[in-house]
This record gives structure tokens, C-alpha cells and sequence, in this order.
């Protein structure tokens, strides 16, 4: 994430703030993020106004008056350390060239900055910085308990009682530039170039939003670094569909409604996950150096909202059961229409599901979601006449198409998962045991 939205503050100038206390609401591409403070002191001044729009990373927003520091000087700047700044949420390690999804920014109260002896940066908070001085201690040799790492007042408390500061961890050796800055993507025609093809007064421009930008930001990427190969299969369902009316109707109540109520959908989670459990080695990320084997299948699945979409994650989806998965999945679709979903909610994921079967598409081929080796798009089911026994009959089916990183999981690994899948579906008795 690069920037994000002011939408509202939740304290004014003056205000005493605790460490865990909500200072604004940020909003990103994804999802609007509730900011905490990790420290504690006196909002000494708002620098950048609710709703203000395209707040960098890492810009100051705010100044939090220390303890004992003057508020009316910390405001104007006067010896006042800044206390709040737009900085990334920690994100999940992904290779080089194919970034994790965009984490959203979290504006964190007493965070600065100091360049370490080692060239790395150290975070701090103005409490910590002082105390510090105050007790002669480098605070680049401090270890720092607070978020991403960031030294704050009972870490240096706990440097001064043990005698002295714990040694920065030696930092890693720098890589060249060459080597860590992924290959350049190649760019479409200009505006200019675009728009002179169309009469003047024929169009409006709509500017794209940060969720847009992102989106087409990590696809075009997706389809120039990743080598997609697909591999398509028919399943049928009429097994599946029995069960799942089996299991619906059985479903105890709670308040007069069913605790659970199964889709389709959500057992095309659970037979993904249980097909990549069975073929552990295409639940798989690609790095340049590293094969990534999972332990767990993490299944996202893509969520239609306003604007594009989003791929709420369920962990671990093999060692759930079916009611479970239900459950999560309706939770989690219904905050992210609302955009109340959390970082770690829709970042990372082993593989996703694509499911545009219930808008009637017959079959379709997704793109790959780095950092995810794969990703299932599922069609429509839909009554089709098959052979069996040399007889005609009719069943229904759906055809799903398996995309993946051709990289990590090839052709026969793709087809030997999708041959797991398939089981499952056709003998869904499997994925209650």
C-alpha cells in the first residue's frame, strides 16, 4: 500500500490518549482500518484533516505531546518529535518479483524514525527517545516490544533495570539493486493516445479508485511474471447436491433459523483443500530461490464489491468442517462487502476459488493471485446428457478450469490435483470423514 484515506478522526487536539486507544479511521483500497495508538501522552496537534484523500505512507498526521512536554510547543513544532505518521501493515513474506496483496497503512501514534548504527532504521516513540536520552542509551541498541518492532517507553524501562541495552541484531547484507528490484512491467498505450480515438463529448472519465488501481496494478504483474497454464475438467454433481440437501435439512436450530446452511460453494472449498492436502506438492508458492511447501491449505475465496473484488481467506480449510466453513465464509462475505475486513483476513491465502457459476457462466480461466501457485474457477452447473453404460442420461455437471503457475505446479501436477478434486465432488461422502 502507497496511501491511503483520512476518513475521520476519533480524538482532537488536546485529547489524552493510552497506548491501544482508537485514534482515526483509515481507509485503503480493501477495507476501512481502525488505527491504535502505542503510546500514551496528549494530541498536541491534527496535522492532516479528516477525509483528506491520497495520505502518503509514512506522512506525518499527527503530533502526541509527551508527558511533562509543553503542548503548545510540541503544535508548532518547537523541539516536538512527530508522533504519528502513515506507515505499511505488516505483511506475509512473498517472493521478489510478486508482491503480497497490498497491506493496508496503519497511522501509528509516537512512531519516528533514527538511523541506526547499522544503517537500519529504528522506530520509537518521542517517550522512548527522551528517556532514553535522559539515561545515556543508544536507542538504536534497544530491543523494541511494540508494533513492527518500534521501541516504546517500557523497553527502554527494561534496558535502564537490566544495566544497559540489548544489541541490535546484526542487519542483513544489503542486496544490489539489480537483484532485488523486480523486471519492469511493460506499459499500454497513454491516455492521449487512447482517448483520440474516440469523438470529443462521446465519453466521460471516471479516475479510478485505489481498489482499481491495485487491481490492475497486480494482474497486469500476475500475467507478465507468471507463466499460466490451464487445465480443465467436468464434474458431476448430482451426488453433491443430494448430500448437501441431506445436511441442509438436518441442520439443528437456533432462535427458529438453521445454525448452518450449506452452498455449493462451500464444498468446493472444502474438496480444494482436501484435494491439495492429498497432493501436497502443487500447494505451493514460487520464489527464485525456494519451492514453498504449505503445511495448510488456505483457501481464498473471491468476493464481489462495489468497484472490484477481494479474496477473504479460510485457514486451514482441510481441518474444517463443512457447517465451519459455511459459517466463516458467510461471515467474512458480508464484512467484506462492507469493507470491515482485517489485513490478515484477505493477505496471503495457498490457493482461491473463482466461482461464476451462479451468473450463469459455463467456464471460464482465472488469473493467478501471487503469492498463490493456483487458483480454481468454477462454472455453472447445469443439466447436460452424458454416456454411461452406453446409455444416454442425464446429469448435471460443471466444469471447472484450473490455472497455475506453470513455475511451481505443472501440467501433470495440475491434473493430478484436479483428478483429486473431482472425487471429492463426484464422492462428497469423503469430505465428512
Amino acid at each position: 500500500m502507497e496511501e491511503g484515506n483520512l476518513a475521520k478522526w476519533l480524538v482532537k487536539e488536546g485529547d489524552k490518549v493510552s497506548s491501544g486507544d482508537v485514534l482515526c479511521e483509515i481507509e485503503t483500497d480493501k477495507a476501512t482500518m481502525e488505527v491504535e495508538s502505542v503510546d500514551e501522552g496528549i494530541v498536541a496537534k491534527l496535522v492532516v484533516p479528516a477525509g483528506t484523500e491520497g495520505v502518503k505512507v509514512n506522512a506525518l498526521i499527527a503530533i502526541l505531546a509527551a508527558d511533562g512536554e509543553d503542548v503548545a510547543a510540541a503544535a508548532s513544532g518547537g523541539g516536538a518529535t512527530p508522533a504519528a505518521k502513515a506507515e505499511p501493515a505488516k505483511t506475509e513474506a512473498a517472493p521478489a518479483k510478486a508482491e503480497a496483496a497490498p497491506a493496508a497503512p496503519a497511522p501509528v501514534a509516537a512512531q519516528a524514525s533514527a538511523p541506526a548504527s547499522s544503517g537500519a532504521r529504528t522506530f520509537s516513540s518521542p517517550l522512548a527517545r527522551r528517556l532514553a536520552k535522559e539515561a545515556g542509551i543508544d536507542i538504536s541498541a534497544v530491543s523494541g516490544t511494540g508494533p513492527h518492532g518500534r521501541v516504546v517507553k517500557k523497553d527502554v524501562e527494561t534496558a535502564v533495570a537490566g544495566g544497559g541495552a540489548k544489541a541490535a541484531p546484526a542487519a542483513a547484507a544489503p542486496t544490489t539493486a539489480a537483484a532485488s528490484a523486480p523486471a519492469p512491467l511493460a506499459k499500454g498505450a497513454s491516455d492521449e493516445a487512447v482517448l483520440k480515438n474516440f469523438a470529443e463529448g462521446s465519453y466521460e472519465l471516471v479516475p479510478h479508485d485505489g481498489m482499481r488501481k491495485t487491481i490492475a496494478k497486480r494482474l497486469q504483474e500476475s500475467k507478465q511474471t507468471i507463466p499460466h497454464f490451464y487445465v480443465s475438467v467436468d464434474c458431476e454433481l448430482d451426488a453433491l447436491l443430494a448430500l448437501r440437501a441431506q445436511i441442509n435439512a438436518s441442520a439443528p436450530e437456533k432462535d427458529g433459523k438453521p445454525v448452518y446452511k450449506l452452498s455449493v460453494n462451500d464444498m468446493v472449498i472444502k474438496a480444494l483443500a482436501l484435494a491439495l492436502r492429498d497432493v501436497p506438492d502443487a500447494n505451493v508458492s514460487w520464489t527464485d530461490t525456494n519451492m514453498v511447501k504449505h503445511k495448510h491449505a488456505d483457501v481464498g475465496v473471491a468476493v464481489s464489491i462495489p468497484g472490484g473484488l477481494i479474496t477473504p481467506i479460510i485457514r486451514s480449510a482441510e481441518t474444517k468442517s463443512l457447517s465451519t466453513i459455511s459459517n466463516e465464509m458467510k461471515d467474512l462475505g458480508a464484512r467484506a462487502k462492507g469493507r470491515k475486513l482485517k489485513p490478515e483476513e484477505y493477505q496471503g491465502g495457498t490457493t482461491a476459488v473463482s466461482n461464476m457459476g451462479m451468473m450463469g457462466v459455463k467456464n471460464f480461466a482465472a488469473v493467478v493471485n501471487p503469492p498463490h501457485a493456483t487458483i480454481l474457477a468454477i462454472g455453472a452447473g447445469e443439466e447436460r446428457v452424458v454416456v454411461k453404460k452406453g446409455q444416454m442420461v442425464i446429469a448435471n455437471v460443471m466444469t471447472v478450469t484450473l490455472s497455475t503457475d506453470h513455475r511451481a505446479v505443472d501440467g501433470a501436477l495440475g491434473a493430478e490435483l484436479l483428478g483429486a478434486f473431482k472425487r471429492y465432488i463426484e464422492n462428497p461422502m469423503g469430505m465428512l470423514v
